[in-house]
């Protein structure tokens, strides 16, 4: 027991620290999820406190199941509108974008690295897609008010794009171990897209005919977030033993649940962010402790000339090529090359070929490692800056010239759409927004609320007026006195 004590005082500090130190680099706009990486580097065998670590099979079973919660957290907060309305050029860019981005990066690898094509183009595939954790985290933490289909194009992309690059890699590590040719190829790909849909989309519909029966109330959301995580983890799993891409199948999970119990999905919501913040945690810890960043120096050079024509390169190249056809602005299409952030996925695919035994496989971890901190960096540190330069950022929404808001104290039915009540009052829709107002104020107050709890958004005041058995059943709004000038 004293050793577990000591392994739990260990861990908890280490995470209690991280996740303090992130929320102050996110004040001074820096990537959350950089901290938790650079903590486990820390705590690695280059650091301080040199733990040695390099079990590569446990890291990879790690990120594999926290990136399954992270994406199923993706699909869940996906509306359909945002589906609808980013899908074509999302799915181009994750596809096409993704093949050409590591055909772009496989060419440079080749030259400086001095590798074969097959080398060349894992270490492109490997690094080819944008992570969802980066994307998902530092969309929400930006505040950004982007059009909506470029939002909707930035985060349907990074939950897409996954099934491509993992089908790549396996596919070329085939290749290298035993000449797979051109059909066996195919045919990885037709099982890995067909059964991971086909299991996703199935388990979302029957998960959601479940949900649809039980009771949705927001005091339930930790039983709820349950039931979704371990129905997607299970759709996940029976994805990846039929050879389908787990990925694909509990990210379309996801959207499905959210489709077809709403009410569901939203009560869970809370208790889901959780689950995804942990998992991410988790996984930047550990991949930070598995890297060891003297051997990254010895590749400075040749990881130098990756990253730099995967950042401004070959993303750029890719995404212009893509979105050209659908009519996206060029300012737009800039700012989409530019949020091609890499994350956690680079650093999981390389221990794929770690575990394979693939020669000079550490190397290729060492440079999607070293990838992924050039792109924290430099693409999520002036995620912000760049949107403005551009002029991507919408306006705030004001009143017409001439004409007032409403103002006064009013009273409001809870199960009023949220999105109408907002838009009404011309407030902006905040991020976690379910369904109805009282589903917004349950998840946004404490559990044991009371009449007279209320909470301030953009001016207005909303105040709980009565409870019906602990469930919000009216609201007191009060606006201020005076519209913002426009």
């Amino acid at each position: 027991m004293h050793t577990l004590n000591l392994l739990l005082l260990a861990s908890g500090l280490l995470v209690f620290v991280s996740l303090l130190a992130g929320v102050m680099s996110a004040r001074l706009g820096l990537p959350f999820l950089l901290v938790f990486l650079v903590a486990g580097m820390l705590v690695g065998v280059d650091g301080p406190v040199g733990i040695q670590f390099d079990n590569a099979e446990l890291a990879a079973w790690v990120g594999n199941a926290a990136l399954a919660v992270i994406l199923l957290e993706g699909g869940l907060s996906t509306r359909m509108s945002t589906f609808r309305a980013g899908f074509k050029p999302a799915l181009a860019l994750a596809t096409i974008g993704v093949v050409l981005t590591a055909a772009m990066v496989g060419a440079v690898a080749m030259a400086v690295m001095h590798v074969d094509w097959r080398y060349g183009l894992l270490l492109g595939a490997i690094v080819g897609s944008t992570d969802a954790a980066a994307v998902f985290s530092l969309m929400r933490q930006s505040g950004l008010r982007l059009d909506e289909r470029v939002s909707a194009t930035l985060e349907l992309e990074s939950g897409l794009n996954d099934p491509m690059a993992v089908f790549m890699t396996l596919a070329l590590i085939a290749t290298i171990r035993t000449g797979a040719g051109g059909g066996e190829v195919l045919m990885l790909l037709a099982r890995q897209a067909g059964f991971g849909a086909a299991i996703g989309l199935g388990g979302g519909w029957c998960v959601a005919w479940l949900l649809r029966r039980i009771s949705n109330t927001a005091e339930q959301g930790g039983l709820l977030s349950l039931i979704i995580v371990s129905g997607g983890l299970a759709v996940f799993a029976t994805s990846g033993l039929l050879e389908g891409s787990g990925f694909l199948a509990v990210y379309l999970f996801g959207l499905r649940i959210r489709e077809l119990a709403a009410d569901a999905a939203h009560a869970a919501s809370s208790a889901l962010d959780g689950f995804a913040w942990a998992a991410q945690a988790t996984m930047f810890l550990l991949l930070g402790l598995l890297v060891s960043p003297h051997q990254m120096l010895d590749n400075v050079w040749p990881t130098l000339a990756v990253a730099a024509t995967l950042i401004f390169v070959a993303r750029p190249i890719a995404v212009w090529l893509c979105l050209a056809p659908l009519r996206f602005a060029n300012a737009q299409r800039l700012f989409v090359g530019w949020v091609g952030l890499r994350g956690a996925v680079p650093i999981v695919l390389a221990l794929f070929p770690l575990m394979e035994k693939i020669p000079d496989s550490y190397r290729f971890f060492n440079v999607a490692f070293a990838v992924v901190l050039a792109s924290l960096l430099l693409q999520g540190t002036t995620l912000g800056w760049v949107a403005k330069a551009l002029k991507v950022v919408e306006p705030p929404q004001h009143p017409p010239p001439g004409q007032r808001a409403v103002q006064g104290q009013l009273t409001l039915d809870a199960e009023l759409p949220l999105a109408d009540v907002f838009g009404f009052f011309q407030l902006p829709v905040p991020d976690n927004s379910g369904p109805t107002l009282g589903h917004w104020m349950t998840d946004t107050l404490a559990r044991d609320r009371e009449v007279g709890d209320g909470l301030d958004w953009h001016g207005a005041r909303f105040e709980i007026s009565s409870l019906v058995e602990g469930r919000i059943e009216r609201v007191g709004l009060q606006l201020a006195p005076k519209a913002a000038a426009g």
